[in-house]
């Protein structure tokens, strides 16, 4: 995953060594090492178009009207926001030893390798490729040792569960969006709550795309990388450092729709004002 990355200025240990200042890696230092500031600078595209996308197949408005919304809800994320967030929540959660350890696996030929891999598939030119792929992709590795690694991936990314919240968000900003734009009073809260209680449904339809972009994300990357990668994620620092990311990025997900369901009532209301 990454972000657009933000200069910040570097730690000075306080140890002095032949006449040397040696700099301590902070969380801006590992944000730009991984992937996430490039995937999290796509977050605003990758909601809007959700969102548009979602619009046009319910057919429920016209599509110059879920354009319309689909602006409203991009203007509504900025990127540097979420590197902000994920800066505090790094720095506040992570040790200086785990940072360093985390920076230093993203610094191996193999990180970088998969950190282009993700970045390029997180992009939502990408989406269409994944979808029309999945299935000879999962013919092509079926009972494979990639095959197996899955459930191992899964779990040590949260990748499933992350991208649950991430639906979730997605489906709750179109309803948000639905309610502003009708003369309906349907209240945020009770709109999150039903959706909630669908996240069961949702994990088994949610747990297929996740592997069919697995497949697709990582089809050039060996057993052996791949395995590399896995102990990275499993590690105690690769750990903490993917609950901390994916904790944050939910949160910066979901804060501002409520927000978006306010500016369309706004826009709906101007549009009433200028038929009368």
């Amino acid at each position: 995953m990454r972000l657009i990355t933000l200069v910040k200025p570097l730690l000075v240990a306080g140890l002095i060594s032949s006449g040397m200042a040696h700099a301590s890696t902070d969380a801006r230092d590992v944000l730009a090492a991984s992937p996430i500031d490039d995937i999290v600078g796509q977050y605003p595209a990758m909601m809007s178009q959700g969102i548009r996308d979602g619009l046009k197949q319910s057919g429920q408005v016209p599509p110059m009207v879920a354009d319309t919304i689909g602006y409203v809800v991009s203007s509504s994320y900025r990127a540097e926001d979420i590197e902000r967030k994920l800066v505090d929540s790094l720095d506040e959660s992570l040790t200086n030893k785990q940072l360093e350890e985390v920076h230093a696996w993203y610094q191996t030929p193999v990180a970088q390798k998969i950190s282009r891999a993700e970045i390029a598939a997180s992009a939502p030119a990408a989406w269409s490729e994944v979808r029309s792929r999945a299935g000879e992709l999962n013919e092509a590795y079926k009972g494979t040792t990639r095959e197996k690694l899955f459930e191992r991936f899964d779990r040590a990314s949260r990748a499933t569960e992350t991208t649950v919240d991430t639906t979730i968000a997605v489906q709750l900003g179109l309803a948000t969006a639905m309610a502003a734009l009708s003369s309906d009073s349907v209240h945020y809260e009770r709109l999150r709550q039903r959706l909630e209680n669908q996240r069961g449904m949702l994990q088994g339809m949610v747990g297929q795309q996740v592997y069919d972009s697995y497949l697709f994300t990582y089809r050039d990357i060996s057993v052996q990388e791949l395995g590399l990668y896995l102990d990275f994620l499993e590690s105690e620092s690769g750990k903490r450092f993917t609950e901390v990311v994916t904790e944050s990025i939910q949160a910066s997900i979901t804060d501002p729709i409520e927000t978006i369901g306010s500016q369309l009532a706004r826009f709906r209301n101007f549009g009433t004002g200028e038929s009368r």
